[in-house]
């Protein structure tokens, strides 16, 4: 069974800002941290159900096209690997 992430917890960072999907956490001086939830909104209300993987599927939609626009057009993704995150 899937569990779904409708709000991240990591305590040993200081949480910046909680939006309607993200989740930001500085990370040092100059990095953030930005974790997608399974969180749906409409509207701009945050709903109570929440989709599972979608903060996933959304993670990797944008590695993939970041990976794609390398060199082409300049970003802020340095990893979307949580073994390099970690």
């Amino acid at each position: 069974m899937t569990h779904a992430l409708h709000t991240s917890s990591i305590t040993s960072l200081p949480l910046l800002a909680r939006g309607k999907v993200r989740d930001n956490y500085a990370v040092g001086e100059d990095r953030i941290l930005m974790v997608a939830s399974d969180r749906i909104s409409a509207f701009d209300v945050v709903m109570a159900e929440t989709i599972p993987m979608k903060g996933a599927v959304l993670t990797q939609i944008s590695a993939f096209w970041f990976g794609e626009l390398e060199g082409v057009v300049p970003h802020h993704m340095i990893s979307a690997d949580t073994d390099e995150i970690i």
